[in-house]
């Protein structure tokens, strides 16, 4: 069922295109917006699938308002209506500029409506559900040091190796990030020039600010002084996200440590968050306390991943134990590899997944279990197979 919003100020034409939405039995809620809302008011969750425009004589602050929810969300479905038996073909023009897809004489053929709103659910569940083809992953840290941009950029690399998709990785590390140097590039753009430029942030816009590595992952850089944060708030990292939503099937996210309940608005977009720790006491207990954090904010548990970097086989009693006190599987261990892993970091060379890297090859395993590319075995030691398909 999709959701809706009708953006009006005729109180009556409102509830007859509220009547007509519920008619098609398609549509699951609608709400009402005034075109003069502003972007501050708009917080990405409360975004919609479908947004209705009821134009008047002055359809300006409405197109406007189409323009900023399309930036905001590329995946959103725009329909004008109007009471013009022809409608003027600079208007249609203008319309199509802001993103308008469907365009509509009042009062509305409900069976035309139907239509279209069938076909764009259809083009939803072809996408893979949920209004969003890509499907994004978020690597946090229970601390710092646990390895969180080097699990981003291997997975991120292995990929776009085994699925030939395209792969694109945000750093969002603070204060610094270090995505471009264990990949070894000298980008020209960071994630604060797209912050910089939201009014004017789409997929073309974005693309010009990627740096592309040769495995064929494109990577945003991150922030290269700690200073470029200031002013950055997550509703605005939020936005890049989205509209690099629209560039690539495989959207993967270092958010380094990150507070959790405060990254809600990123982390209700991922399909899986791997949070990070190591088998030691100050990463376990800052694990825990991560958990409870994010449980008392609402988020999800279910999306949550534990992952056990530098693991040596000894921590698994200690790791079952661990199991048993946060309810909480551990979905992943990924081995102890000090010596590969610093030739990686010191060369800018991500691990290669062959038989020769232990680590190498369990990124390439998790990277096909996480695209549905290649089928993992059951995690036996956990008890875990949770197996991911397309």
């Amino acid at each position: 069922m999709l959701t809706t919003i009708v953006v009006s100020t005729d109180m009556i034409s409102s509830n007859l295109l509220r009547a007509s939405l519920q008619q098609t039995g398609l549509v699951a809620a609608v709400r009402e917006w005034t075109p003069s809302i502003q972007d501050g008011q708009i917080e990405t969750e409360s975004v919609p699938d479908v947004v209705v425009l009821d134009l008047p004589h002055d359809v300006e602050p409405f197109f406007s308002l189409a323009s900023r929810l399309r930036r905001l969300c590329p995946g959103i479905h725009v329909i004008a209506c109007a009471s013009l038996n022809s409608p003027d073909p600079q208007l249609l023009l203008q319309a199509m500029r802001s993103g308008v897809q469907e365009f509509f004489p009042k009062p509305i053929d409900p069976t035309a409506l139907r239509e279209a709103l069938a076909r764009f659910q259809q083009e939803k569940e072809a996408a893979g559900g949920g209004g969003m083809a890509t499907k994004v992953y978020v690597v946090a840290g229970a601390k710092g040091g646990v390895g969180v941009t080097t699990v981003a950029v291997n997975l991120s690399v292995q990929m776009a190796q085994v699925s030939n998709r395209r792969v694109m990785l945000l750093d969002l590390g603070r204060p610094l990030g270090q995505v471009s140097l264990l990949m070894d590039l000298q980008p020209k753009f960071s994630v604060r020039d797209a912050v910089e430029n939201l009014d004017r942030l789409d997929a073309h816009f974005l693309g010009g600010l990627l740096a592309h590595h040769r495995s064929g992952v494109e990577v945003l850089a991150g922030m290269k002084q700690a200073a470029d944060w200031q002013g950055v708030d997550v509703a605005s990292l939020a936005r890049v996200m989205n509209v690099a939503q629209n560039c690539c099937e495989y959207l993967m996210i270092d958010a380094g440590v990150a507070n959790l309940p405060e990254w809600a608005p990123v982390l209700r977009s991922a399909q899986i968050v791997l949070l990070l720790a190591e088998t030691n006491v100050p990463s376990l207990w800052a694990l825990e306390r991560h958990l409870s954090a994010a449980a008392a904010a609402g988020l999800d548990l279910d999306r949550f991943r534990i992952v056990i970097n530098r693991w040596r086989r000894l921590d698994d009693d200690t790791l079952r134990d661990v199991e048993r006190k946060l309810k909480h599987p551990i979905y992943t261990r990924l081995p102890n590899d000090y010596r590969r892993a610093s030739e990686a970091l010191n060369t800018g060379m991500p691990l290669s997944g062959n038989q020769n890297s232990p680590l190498g090859e369990k990124f390439r395993q998790l990277a096909g279990q996480l695209t549905g590319v290649v089928a993992v075995a059951e995690d036996r030691r956990s008890g875990l197979a949770s197996l991911f398909s397309r």
